[in-house]
Order: structure tokens, then sequence, then C-alpha cells
């Protein structure tokens, strides 16, 4: 992976290149921007920058013994710390247990949701964690000497998930690395992230994609036969190109989560309480990182629907696809100044609650009925 394959963001990369040509790498560093943003594929090729054996003043060669073994996330000096479940077959909850995963996925696309990459390793009801283990596990790896470049590198996919113990075994080492050891972290909440941590990292701050460089990439990714359904997403996913590249590749899932958001909507509507509670029933029993994605949908939905009650559209300050909009035509009168932020706080309560392990269906029931009284 190298700077070339990434579709924007020419400021930020002038601004890695230089930190490596004039050597002033910093040996910790916190890639932070919203999902979406393209953090951890700068983080890579920014990796793959410092270790290439032929770099030019521009980008890594890519054909180099590094770049070949970085392009298949096999460099024996790259390391990935990412969130993973209690492993069954073994004692130790650690990102190697499923690094044969992670590459495979990082070789389809290193644009992807938490969610979709616990999908990947079927967490069913768990939440994807950075266990206490693993910093053992950092330690270890970073203890040894260099294979075959200058540098180790360790790439911490979402800090944010972190164990507070295994935070706390990590600071010392980040605090005192060894020799030619470099930590680039990865965020897209690093308000999140163990502030002691947080203080010891330089901030490298990513901003969302513009609309033309997400199109140009769904364009160069998806072909022309899709020329419509692009200009369209692209406009609707304000900046994230993970969610870009989820609408496109899996409609099917924004508009379960559409359905859901209807089905509340109406069932809150008509006070049918026993509708509410078979929906309640129905999304408790869907994985949790499935009900925070749906939270967030509707956080998402809650605000373009006051834009459009604000009389934004034609400001082009509302974003949403062909059948958001259809629904929210008739809908957008019901969420206005008056209840928009009780609304907003009790989406963002629930989401709390199911993040902390929660009963999630005490949480949606007690969601839905708070809803039955403010959408009205």
């Amino acid at each position: 992976m190298n700077f070339a394959q990434i579709p924007g963001h020419k400021d930020v990369i002038e601004r890695l290149i230089s930190t490596v040509s004039q050597g002033r790498v910093s040996h910790a560093q916190l890639f932070a921007g919203p999902e979406g943003c393209g953090s951890l594929a700068l983080a890579i090729a920014y990796a793959c920058y410092i270790s290439c054996e032929n770099r030019s003043p521009a980008d890594s060669c890519g054909k180099c013994k590094s770049c070949i073994k970085y392009g298949k996330f096999i460099h024996p000096d790259l390391h990935f710390v990412f969130p993973v479940i209690k492993d069954k077959k073994s004692s130790e909850s650690v990102s190697d247990n499923f690094i044969d995963q992670w590459r495979e996925f990082l070789k389809a696309s290193p644009y992807f949701s938490l969610n979709r990459w616990l999908d990947t390793i079927e967490v069913g009801n768990a939440q994807g964690l950075i266990f206490s283990s693993e910093a053992s596990e950092i330690i270890k790896k970073l203890s040894l000497k260099t294979y075959e470049s200058d540098f180790k590198i360790m790439i911490i996919w979402l800090p944010e998930k972190m164990h507070i113990a295994a935070a706390n075994k990590v600071l010392k080492i980040i605090e005192e690395p060894p020799e030619k050891t470099l930590f680039l972290l990865v965020s897209e909440e690093p308000d999140k992230v163990v502030p002691t941590i947080l203080s010891r990292c330089q901030m490298v701050k990513i901003p969302p994609f513009t609309k033309q460089e997400i199109e140009e990439y769904l364009m160069s990714r998806y072909g022309p036969d899709k020329a419509k359904t692009i200009s369209e997403i692209s406009k609707v996913t304000n900046g994230n190109i993970v969610r870009a590249i989820e609408q496109i590749e899996n409609e099917g899932s924004s508009l379960t989560d559409l359905e859901r958001f209807r089905n509340l909507m109406r069932f809150a509507w008509k006070r049918d309480i026993i509708s509410v509670i078979s929906w309640s029933e129905e999304i408790s029993s869907t994985g949790r990182e499935a009900q925070k994605s749906f939270l967030s949908y509707s956080l998402r939905l809650l605000r373009e629907n006051l834009m459009m009650t604000l009389g934004q559209t034609q400001n082009d300050l509302v974003y949403m696809t062909g059948e958001e909009d259809e629904f929210s035509a008739r809908f957008h009168p019901f969420i206005n100044q008056r209840n928009v932020f009780a609304l907003t706080e009790e989406f963002n309560t629930a989401h709390a609650h199911i993040e902390s392990n929660g009963n999630a269906r005490i949480i949606f029931l007690d969601l839905a009925l708070k809803i039955t009284r403010l959408i009205r």
C-alpha cells in the first residue's frame, strides 16, 4: 500500500513525507479522524514509505522486497493490534489469533468499519476489544531486534477500544520505546483514548474525504455502469468513504436500518405498545455491533430530518439516499427544534448503554417508550 492508492489527503501526505526526509519521525503518532477518512490506509502507507528500500521524494517504490511484503501485510517488522473477541480456542485473546483473517480483510480494502471487521470474525453478540493480554504480546514483539527494516512499526487500530489494563501496561513502552520502534495509533474517537497515552502521541489530524475524491474512487473501483448510484452516494455519505463503499456493495444493510427506524417511529406515533414491544424484542436479538450501527444510523436520520424541517434542502445540507428522502419527505415535520435535542439524547444514551453491555431488551424498550412521548 502506498500513498498513490489513497484518493486525496495530499497535504497530510506531504507532511508525513517531510517527517521522513527531514529525519523527524516521531516515535508515537496518533492518526485521528472520523470513520471513513482513510486514517488506517494513511498509517499503512506511511509505514510502507518509512520501510521502503528505494523510496522516492513522493512515494514508496512498490517494487522492493519491503514494499512487496507490505503489499501482503507480512513484513516481519510490521505488527498490528486491533479489536478482537475472546477466542474459545485460546486462553489469550490477542490479535495474532486473527491475523490471517485480518491480512485477507486488508487486502480486499483498507477502508472498512469496526462492524464490518467484527462481522468477518463472527462476533455474534460480543463486542470487539483490545484485551489486557494484548499488552504482553506488544511488549514481547517490540523487545526483539528488527529483522529487515530500520524500524519496527506497531499499528494499533482503534486504541479507544483498548481495555484500561492493557492501556496501563502499554503506556510504559510508549513512553520509553525500544530503539528504532514506532507506534502508529489510528483512532476514530481520540477523546475516548486513555489520556495518558493520548498525551504521549503526536497528533496527525485526518479530515474527511471530499465528495469529488469519493466519487473518483468509487468510479475507479466499480466503473461507469454505476455512475448514477455513485453520484448519489458520494453526495450523501458526507466524506465517509467506508459508508460509501458499504452503501454501494450492501444496500440491504442501510435499508434494514431504515425499515427499523421507520417502524419504530410509526409504532411510537400510534402508541401501539404491543408493536413497540415486538420491535424491541426483534432488534435486541441482533448482535451488539448491529444494534450500535442502528442507533448511529438513527442519529444521522434525525439530523437530516431536522435539516429538512428547517428548510435546508435547497442549501445542500441534507444528505440522504433516494428511499431515505422519500420516507423523510413525509416524516420530517415530526422532527423539530422542540423535540430533536431530547430525541438525540435518548438515542445517544441507548448507544452508551449498549456499548456498556447493558440488557438490550430493556434498553430498546425504554428507548421506544420514551420516543412515544417525544414524537408527538
